[in-house]
């Protein structure tokens, strides 16, 4: 009996497995052709124009604060732990190129993605979301009106426009939370931080990082604003239908913007 209730229990777990994994793959589908449907409608942003500058001031200037602190502790924290270890080695004055490798290269894009996707980006699920379980959605389409052009073009247009700007304020910040520390705890003057830093940045490896630092935050600004915004038509069930979209769309999120991090990294980088 207890080897014919573990068979039973295996089998009930490997359906769920495939069910999870089923519902991950028309999630992406979905997304996909979301996204395809926001590309065809392109064309129509001109008469959008309005709600998109809303979504980006929302994005940009509302996210200002939050993106500030972080890039400026994440410079500091680099700076400190990658400066003691090369102080180890008398190299301590090249911090100033660690620093906007790093943050160009990888950290900005990623913390910046984060940060938005936590609170734009949930909040484009939630308010799409509620428009669904009230049945306003419904209503847009019953007057002939695409709820893909008229909700989710600006959205994603917008937050994909800002997320490149914020990746480079939040690189300038980190810059300069870095060069404090490395004159505080390191001993590094300004001018051989700032002086190195440039070096490397007008170099033709420093161009690659800057492009490829856009490039990502770009990639994950549209991911974040298309799973965001197909979380939220997807709602049902109520309140507790929005929550649940707002919890998926932030977690998936996550999820896609370390892996297309990974694999953009892997392309350009090999």
């Amino acid at each position: 009996m207890i080897f014919f209730k573990n068979v039973k229990k295996m089998f009930y777990l490997k359906k769920i497995i495939k069910i999870y994994f089923l519902e991950i793959f028309i999630g992406v589908g979905e997304v996909l052709y979301l996204i395809f449907r926001v590309a065809i409608n392109l064309p129509y942003l001109i008469f959008k124009l309005q709600p998109t500058l809303l979504v980006m001031y929302i994005s940009g200037f509302k996210s200002l604060f939050v993106v500030s602190i972080v890039a400026v502790f994440t410079g500091m924290i680099v700076s400190l732990q990658s400066g003691l270890a090369l102080k180890d080695f008398g190299q301590e004055e090249l911090i100033g190129q660690l620093i906007v490798i790093t943050l160009t290269r990888e950290m900005s894009p990623f913390m910046t993605a984060l940060i938005l996707s936590a609170s734009v980006g949930s909040s484009m699920a939630a308010e799409i979301g509620t428009m669904k379980v009230s049945e306003e959605i419904d209503a847009l389409e019953v007057m002939s009106i695409d709820p893909v052009r008229f909700l989710v073009l600006p959205r994603v247009v917008g937050f994909s426009l800002m997320i490149p700007v914020l990746c480079n304020y939040a690189s300038l910040l980190g810059t300069i939370g870095g060069s404090i520390i490395a004159k505080t705890q390191l001993g590094v003057e300004f001018e051989t931080f700032y002086e190195l830093a440039l070096e490397v940045l007008k170099s033709k490896n420093g161009l690659k990082d800057i492009w490829v630092g856009n490039f990502k935050a770009l990639v994950f600004g549209i991911t974040i604003s298309s799973i965001s915004c197909q979380q939220g038509l997807n709602a049902k069930e109520g309140a507790i239908g929005v929550g649940r979209a707002v919890r998926q769309s932030v977690v998936l999120s996550y999820l896609f913007v370390i892996m297309f991090g990974y694999f953009i990294s892997a392309i350009f980088y090999r």
